[in-house]
């Protein structure tokens, strides 16, 4: 059975507030531990009403701390944001403080609007330096030449796997020439999925980091008792994207009865096409589509996403979605 592991973004429902969503993020966190995901990977947004997760590397401290054996990494920090040593400062310390256990995804997108990305004194061209600045942070990480004038600490010589997010091909074909494994956001981008995969697995050189190619794909999993159940708590991720699209981000909201009524047919289809990559139904149905997935894209590793209002029925989901794996890989799709 291929590795699975949760993202999340710690989100702030209706109803709800930032010290909340940090509760449940970290009780998930546990559950998710004891259930045998491998990886508890939050995600920075800023300026995000629903998303408590912008000081990622606060949260994972939070995180790590409050679990002994799960990874716990940034799917991912937004390297355009930062400069590459503060980002090098930030892990080495987690990894000081949590040896073996952290993971640092990086991303080339802001991941906010440009209002918010001048209030964090970036610039839009940042994201031209990425290569770069993903260079000078790998440097970073390295064991401290005694002629080094700028170095981490902490942070060098430590043991931070560091990985390539992305949801075009640019990212994959940057993982492939550095030898690092590669995360593809499929869970809300996935019209490069195939192609990225491709790209990665053919252009990929082996580096002291990585011998081989080591490729996870992000996938929207709601579980529940029922498929109408399920559907059902999927339209509260169905209704946050629509409300982004609308330019009216806002506090995650309760599932609805008929989100028919909810969406235009152009919204239905651009969000249909978003959130292409899930699975929503019972245990039988998530069993099926998980083994169809992975038949079908051969993923090293699962990355599960569940955006769900209520956090009872979340860990459920995420119970459910671990069992369906198990079963799946039990009883595996004939070639």
């Amino acid at each position: 059975m291929i590795p699975f592991s949760i993202l999340d973004l710690a989100p702030i429902t209706e109803g709800s507030d930032a010290s909340e969503a940090f509760r449940n993020t970290l009780d998930l966190a546990r559950l998710g531990e004891r259930l045998g995901y491998r990886r508890y990977w939050l995600a920075e947004h800023h300026n995000m009403p629903g998303i408590a997760s912008a000081a990622t590397a606060v949260l994972i401290g939070h995180v790590a701390g409050g679990t002994s054996t799960i990874r716990v990494g940034a799917g991912g920090v937004m390297l355009p944001n930062h400069a590459p040593l503060q980002v090098a400062e930030q892990f080495g310390t987690l990894a000081a403080l949590y040896p073996g256990r952290i993971d640092l995804g990086l991303g080339r997108a802001p991941g906010t609007d440009q209002a918010t990305l001048r209030a964090l004194r970036r610039y839009v061209d940042a994201a031209e330096t990425f290569p770069d600045d993903v260079l000078e942070l790998l440097h970073y990480f390295e064991p401290a030449r005694p002629d080094q004038a700028v170095r981490a600490v902490p942070g060098a010589g430590l043991d931070v796997p560091v990985w390539l997010l992305g949801s075009s091909l640019f990212s994959a074909r940057l993982a492939g020439a550095l030898g690092l494994p590669f995360a593809f956001a499929s869970h809300f981008a996935p019209d490069a999925m195939d192609t990225a995969l491709a790209i990665y697995r053919r252009e990929f050189r082996p580096s002291p980091r990585l011998g081989r190619p080591h490729a996870m794909l992000g996938l929207n999993v709601v579980a529940a008792d029922t498929d109408e159940e399920a559907r059902r708590l999927f339209t509260t991720q169905q209704q946050s994207f629509i409300n982004l699209r609308r330019g009216q981000p806002g506090l995650v909201p309760p599932p609805i009865d008929d989100i028919e009524a909810y969406w235009t047919p152009t919204e239905k289809l651009g969000v249909e096409r978003a959130l292409g990559c899930a699975v929503v139904g019972s245990l039988a149905t998530v069993q099926q589509g998980l083994a169809d997935f992975i038949d079908r894209h051969r993923p090293d590793e699962l990355m599960l996403t569940a955006n769900i209002f209520d956090h009872a029925q979340r860990r459920r989901s995420f119970e459910l979605a671990m069992q369906a794996a198990h079963a799946s890989a039990a009883n595996p799709t004939p070639s």
